[in-house]
């Protein structure tokens, strides 16, 4: 089987400690840990514990590329290098990055050949992940450079996330199909056409997520994917958040299962 992943940013603001036990008592197959503020993502110790504790492997470290940990680890490339560290310290290799901003100067200039770079003296795989286009008032901006889709750019790995294709209004199906064996995570979750980044229930969105998955399945994929939902709207009732990821993780075991292509 495909192993299935719980992101800690499905229990965000919460920490790493929460998603492992959930991860547990759900049955999920690993972690994939977003590096924030939060001390617990930054300190491969703890995490180590955590492992140990929930028997849930960390399967993924997303590197603090996002405009809300931006004053993570210092510079670009040191949250890279720093990233890939956290890996070996936890036995896993897949690290996913954003693309650059585009106010990031050299760091964008220079992304493509320095992830190859990155790639080989760090000995991890750098999966970069697909972006989207903001929109606003009707206009679109391009704010990743050298691009928000990875598909016709020089990445050997790449990690392919729902809500962002249905923002950038791309079939991912087509997508997935286009990166072939560069495809090395996924990030299960759905969403709709509009410029929000919804990260929905699998099924709740226009994606066609339960096509995608049966094609990995069919295809022998061989990385990697983690759920990564939004369930702050949920906090408050009892027991929501639970079902939501319960049913995604059914929802990728189904379709991720090897004869799901001939069901």
């Amino acid at each position: 089987m495909i192993p299935v992943a719980l992101s800690t940013s499905s229990v965000y603001p919460r920490g790493p400690e929460h998603a492992f036990a959930m991860a547990a008592d759900l049955g999920y197959d690993g972690v994939e840990v977003l590096v924030t503020g939060n001390s617990t993502s930054r300190d491969a110790s703890a995490l180590f514990g955590l492992q140990q504790r929930f028997g849930v492997p960390v399967l993924a470290i997303h590197a603090p590329t996002l405009l809300l940990t931006q004053q993570v680890w210092g510079g670009a490339w040191k949250k890279i290098q720093r990233s890939a560290l956290l890996t070996h310290g936890l036995g896993c290799d897949v690290v996913v990055a954003h693309p650059p901003f585009r106010w990031q100067g050299r760091y964008a200039s220079g992304f493509e050949e320095g992830v190859r770079r990155a790639n080989e003296s760090y000995g991890v795989r750098i999966a970069v992940e697909n972006m989207y286009p903001w929109r606003a008032r009707g206009r679109e901006a391009q704010m990743y450079l050298p691009h928000w889709d990875p598909v016709p750019m020089d990445y050997r790995y790449v990690t392919w996330d729902f809500s962002h294709a249905a923002i950038d209004r791309v079939d991912s199906l087509a997508a997935v199909q286009a990166l072939g064996e560069r495809l090395t995570h996924v990030h299960l979750c759905d969403g709709t056409d509009t410029a929000s980044d919804q990260h929905l229930e699998p099924g709740q969105g226009s994606q066609p997520v339960q096509e995608t998955l049966r094609h990995l399945a069919a295809t022998g994929f061989t990385g990697s994917v983690a759920a990564e939902i939004s369930t702050r709207k949920w906090r408050k009732e009892p027991g929501e958040v639970e079902r939501i990821l319960a049913r995604t993780l059914a929802f990728a075991r189904e379709n991720l299962a090897q004869d799901a292509e001939q069901a």
